[in-house]
């Protein structure tokens, strides 16, 4: 349905209703999320439930880690705890105790543990989800090393690797994540040292920073798409690369991998179909489109009478941040195109970054 510029249209009015209605039932989750050991997530955890409680807020403790700091044990003394209970060794939040006393925020110091065999969840982090549906509010810790997702990764760097994970979509859920920033001081010795245990910290320090950003992402379309706002540009990098039969797609699509790589973005290739292809040229796309599904990217093949104005929408509709091409000089595929196809993306990108690589064309 066509509405006035500006008016919601009826069934963005009840996605936007659902959504206000789902959170009002719900709890809220905040994370702490440390990139090592000894970043300060903890005692910035339960500092913020002593000033909650001191503006009135009923909150509680959950969960303490088993090795708490002097500082820890102090900013203990100012909260009502409800204990942990050890089952076959293992700790675990007493979640009746907790829905029981139903306060409005529960502290819970340490996500990523799992609880053993008969219990209500597999997992501490579907007992967090567990409380938030039950309308309680979870402010809770982890550190990086124990997202699932990354724990190649993050084995790469420190040659360590644990048994207790936290799969990174439960993250992306939370309503805030905050970066628990300290000096690693307690983690000094443990991975390294001097200028190498530096760099690695530094690697995970990046790498906390873009997991928070991706989080941030998924909020903000949530937001976006429960109010009926059209996303144009997202918080993370998306990288579309323009596939054409005479291109070196190779240059372009490795440089869009490696940039997608270091900002953990997502890297699309995409080609407009054309008509009237010869059979070289159409040989010549083949391969650049293998060469792009090799490298990992995202191919899509779109229709459309204008090529420039598919792939600008396409960006749009994909919240895409920068877009690659390949361009030569010499007639060919581009130069088919109406006017200067290098100056009309640019005038239709809105915002969106424009890389243009100079080459020869491949044959």
């Amino acid at each position: 349905m066509q509405m006035p510029e500006g008016r919601p249209s009826p069934d963005q009015l009840l996605k936007q209703i659902e959504h206000e209605e789902q959170r009002s039932r719900r709890g809220r989750l905040k994370v702490f999320l440390g990139y090592a050991s000894g970043v300060g997530k903890s005692a910035t955890m339960f500092d913020e439930g002593s000033r909650r409680r001191a503006r009135g807020e009923d909150v509680i403790v959950g969960a303490v880690q088993p090795k708490s700091s002097a500082e820890i044990q102090q900013l203990l003394l100012k909260h009502e705890i409800i204990p942990t209970l050890n089952v076959e060794g293992r700790s675990v939040i007493d979640l009746p105790a907790i829905l029981s006393r139903h306060p409005q925020v529960v502290l819970i110091d340490g996500l990523a543990y799992e609880n053993p065999p008969g219990s209500a969840n597999a997992y501490r982090w579907q007992d967090v989800s567990t409380l938030i549906d039950a309308g309680i509010s979870v402010i809770t810790s982890v550190n990086l090393q124990y997202v699932a997702e990354l724990q190649d990764e993050i084995a790469a760097i420190t040659g360590k690797r644990t048994s207790d994970t936290v799969p990174k979509n439960f993250l992306e859920k939370t309503d805030e994540i905050v970066i628990a920033d300290a000096p690693a001081e307690e983690s000094l010795g443990r991975i390294g040292g001097g200028a190498e245990e530096e760099r690695k910290l530094s690697r995970l320090r990046e790498m906390t920073m873009l997991l928070a950003a991706e989080v941030v992402e998924r909020q903000l379309q949530t937001y976006l798409h429960s109010h009926g706002i059209e996303e144009v540009w997202g918080t993370q990098e998306r990288i579309l690369v323009c596939i054409t039969p005479r291109s070196n797609a190779r240059q372009v699509l490795e440089s869009g991998k490696r940039n997608a790589d270091r900002f953990h973005g997502e890297l699309f290739a995409a080609y407009v179909r054309q008509s009237g292809l010869s059979a070289e040229d159409q040989t010549a796309l083949e391969k650049n489109l293998t060469i792009a599904r090799e490298i990992g990217a995202q191919v899509e093949m779109l229709d459309g009478p204008d090529t420039v104005e598919g792939l600008i929408r396409f960006a749009k509709d994909h919240g895409v941040t920068q877009i690659f091409i390949g361009h030569s000089k010499r007639r060919g595929w581009w130069n088919k195109l109406r006017g200067n196809p290098v100056e009309r993306l640019i005038d239709l990108a809105e915002g969106i970054d424009i890389r243009v690589f100079p080459q020869e064309p491949s044959r």
